[in-house]
């Protein structure tokens, strides 16, 4: 399912039409992304949590070449599903 397909679908279910749909959606991504950058955790009971944990330097190989390569530290968004996802992907 792409962003269009996510949109159509919260339209069909909320009643609300496409537009105002669309519009809750950029509204609820651009909170998340807000909150993960403010180092905050994002928490939604039986769905999931998003949360930002930070990656260490290391080193690695090019696989072309076989040359050491130093690979800087980053933050990286980690995503856990919630017991009620888990059960109804299984």
């Amino acid at each position: 399912m792409n962003k269009a397909g996510l949109i159509d679908a919260i339209a069909a279910k909320s009643g609300l039409d496409k537009k105002q749909s669309g519009a809750a959606l950029a509204a609820m991504l651009e909170a998340v992304e807000e909150a993960l950058v403010a180092g905050d955790r994002v928490q939604l009971i039986g769905f999931g949590t998003w949360s930002v944990n930070e990656r260490s330097a290391r080193t690695g190989r090019n696989p072309s070449n076989n040359e050491v390569i130093e690979i800087p530290a980053k933050n990286v968004v980690k995503f856990k599903p919630g017991a009620s996802l888990a059960k109804a992907v299984n």
